[in-house]
């Protein structure tokens, strides 16, 4: 792709306006809030064109902060249902009792401080779609209860008697391996098979690092902090720094960054200097976690030492500059370690 091609972009019918008229323009844009370049999302967003128009159940697989909730989306709005409510719930974020009283609801007088009847979000996404995040997470219980729900098409609230028929379609997400909890006995087979009819893969960052560059034009003018310093712009040298990094807690971590990159950054243009320190050096991160009795501490200076010259690929002065030493004592470490005639001669890999 041309460095003056636009990326593909998805977004909200919603959120059309404020992305302004070019967008509407090219109408191939303008689907869901995904935002790529990389032939890996090409392919998913393929998937998620083919998948959305039919009911099937769709499992969405992927690491935290991959945007798997923004995969649902896409499903919905591409969906015959797209009018109708989109109800999303953390599977994760409540403990059993409250998350079956969110999920189907509960009449007055269920429990302690049910001083009303609630209608649960189940039954709120009647028409529509509804997203379990985290799914991997329920409890025993409430896994049978979904299960039910979704064979016979129909909830009880907590507390109530009569059955309430509700037309869903289920999207799920999880970062579990659910194959695995299957065999644990953590997760139902049957509840498992129920949910996946069609399975998703939302990649992790460091697979799609093309995308970084488009992901944080879109951040950084899309500021939470209504218009302060909105429009940054990364250095070609910092944007270099970004695509090296790999990304472990994936899109969310990249949107967290520029949001702190937009308040904290000197000037207009971010340079490598604005970045976070984690993300210069990722390689100079001693885990301090565990203790390794069978490690001396000549052992771990030699890992560290060697690690620090890997990171600048092979460049002695560099690697001395940020270890904190002269570059005599990195070489008199070198010929102590017999290593010496391994980095020898500086020669930049090719990454």
């Amino acid at each position: 792709m041309s460095g003056n091609e636009k990326p593909s972009i998805l977004t909200p019918s919603s959120q059309n306006t404020l992305l302004g008229g070019a967008l509407a323009q090219n109408q191939n844009l303008v689907t869901s809030k995904i935002i790529y370049r990389s032939e890996v999302m090409k392919q998913m967003v393929k998937m998620v064109d083919r998948v959305a128009p039919s009911n099937a159940t769709v499992l969405i697989l992927g690491e935290s902060g991959t945007g798997k909730e923004l995969v649902a989306h896409a499903i919905h709005e591409k969906s015959n249902r797209k009018d109708k409510p989109f109800v999303a719930i953390n599977c994760g974020a409540l403990r059993e009792t409250l998350l079956e009283s969110e999920l189907f609801g509960h009449e007055r007088g269920a429990f302690t401080g049910a001083y009303s009847k609630k209608v649960g979000l189940a039954e709120a996404a009647n028409g529509g779609t509804l997203f379990l995040d985290e799914i991997g997470e329920l409890s025993p219980g409430i896994q049978a209860k979904l299960l039910r729900f979704l064979q016979e098409g129909e909830i009880f609230r907590v507390g109530g008697k009569d059955p309430i028929k509700v037309d869903i379609r289920l999207v799920s997400a999880t970062n579990r391996e659910l194959e695995k909890e299957v065999v644990k006995g953590n997760f139902r087979e049957d509840l498992f098979y129920r949910i996946n009819t069609i399975m998703i893969q939302s990649p992790p960052l460091r697979r799609r690092k093309e995308d970084i560059p488009a992901l944080v034009d879109h951040f950084l003018m899309r500021s939470k902090h209504g218009f302060l310093n909105q429009g940054r712009k990364m250095s070609e040298e910092a944007m270099k720094v970004l695509m090296k990094y790999d990304w472990p807690g994936n899109i969310r971590e990249l949107e967290n960054t520029c949001e702190r990159l937009q308040i904290l950054s000197d000037g207009h243009v971010i340079t490598p200097e604005d970045l976070p320190e984690q993300i210069l050096n990722p390689e100079m991160k001693i885990m301090m976690d565990d203790y390794d009795p069978t490690m001396t501490l000549h052992e771990l200076e030699k890992r560290y030492i060697l690690k620090a010259l890997s990171y600048f690929e092979g460049n002695k002065t560099q690697a001395a500059n940020a270890l904190g030493i002269t570059i005599k004592t990195l070489y008199n470490k070198l010929h102590e370690y017999g290593e010496f005639d391994k980095f020898a001669v500086h020669s930049r890999g090719s990454k």
